[in-house]
């Protein structure tokens, strides 16, 4: 395999699309908009810079990286002749199902289609293609180009031949993939969700402030980043969606998310991407600082 293509140039999409790219491979970035386009070429550049500066990789790689990357707004035209798309648009059902019908219609018949979601139902998105066998979940942890793990989600349908390409292709980005089972959240959100939202909760109900709280998840649990911080850089708009997936799947009121999530999003404060969210990023020191724990 030595196309890919990438659909979504935002955080998510411009990482994967990094680290394909460093590793030698041709990729086609697509999105809708050509400033979204822009965008996402310019933060890898930044990163590789960064990477630069670190004695990490050398002028020549850095060339390489972004020469490998193509640009493109046409679906259509940027799907045409890769082994495998990789959806990473936003964590919306109705979108992501639109996004593999087309897909499944314009693509190889050979073409291996995943999704990089992070909580919605493989066997659901799959349902929207005639190759079932070949739609897989290729979750990328953030920030992609430091964080080792992919979660690859098989659907019911997902043959051992698309399992086993994906788990190898992902070995050759230097990434461990670890293979799950379709449920809602799969293991990685399953298990981190419920405890940023008991953060909330336990920020709603007065137990503690946002400092307090993720100092002694920081500190107590020896966690690199506390849990209402973790969120903020998830996105807390990231965060509710995959709540409510969740609650949706299992009708299980322990994923029911917090009434102070649900309000803070609504109000507009989304963490990071929005400049507030449980911490202030207004001002760019405080966002140079905690962003630094990722480069470390």
């Amino acid at each position: 395999m030595k196309k890919i293509a990438v659909i979504g140039a935002g955080t998510m999409g411009n990482g994967i699309a990094h680290v394909f790219a460093q590793n030698g491979f041709q990729v086609h970035l697509i999105d809708v908009s050509q400033d979204a386009l822009d965008k996402g070429l310019a933060i890898i550049a930044n990163n590789l810079d960064r990477m630069l500066a670190k004695d990490k990789i050398s002028i020549s790689d850095k060339d390489n990286t972004l020469s490998n990357i193509i640009k493109f707004i046409d679906l259509k035209s940027g799907v045409s002749g890769t082994d495998v798309v990789i959806e990473a648009a936003t964590e919306n059902l109705a979108i992501k199902l639109k996004i593999f019908k087309d897909l499944d219609a314009i693509c190889d018949s050979n073409t291996i289609l995943a999704s990089n979601t992070s909580s919605i139902s493989i066997t659901q998105i799959a349902a929207a293609t005639k190759r079932p066998d070949k739609v897989i979940g290729m979750h990328f942890m953030n920030p992609v180009p430091i964080m080792t793990l992919v979660e690859i989600i098989r659907g019911y349908s997902t043959s051992n031949v698309t399992t086993k390409t994906i788990m190898e292709l992902s070995e050759k980005l230097g990434k461990t993939p670890t293979e799950v089972n379709d449920y809602p959240g799969f293991v990685a959100n399953r298990i981190l969700m419920p405890m940023i939202n008991e953060a909330i909760e336990t920020l709603h109900h007065g137990v503690a402030g946002v400092q307090e709280i993720d100092t002694v998840m920081k500190l107590g649990m020896a966690h690199p980043m506390g849990p209402l911080q973790l969120a903020d850089f998830i996105g807390l708009d990231v965060c509710l969606s995959i709540l409510n997936v969740m609650h949706d799947g299992f009708k299980n009121a322990k994923y029911a998310p917090s009434p102070l999530l649900v309000n803070m999003v609504m109000a507009g404060k989304k963490g990071v991407k929005s400049g507030e969210g449980f911490y202030d990023y207004s001002e760019s020191k405080k966002a140079e600082k905690i962003s630094s724990q990722f480069e470390n």
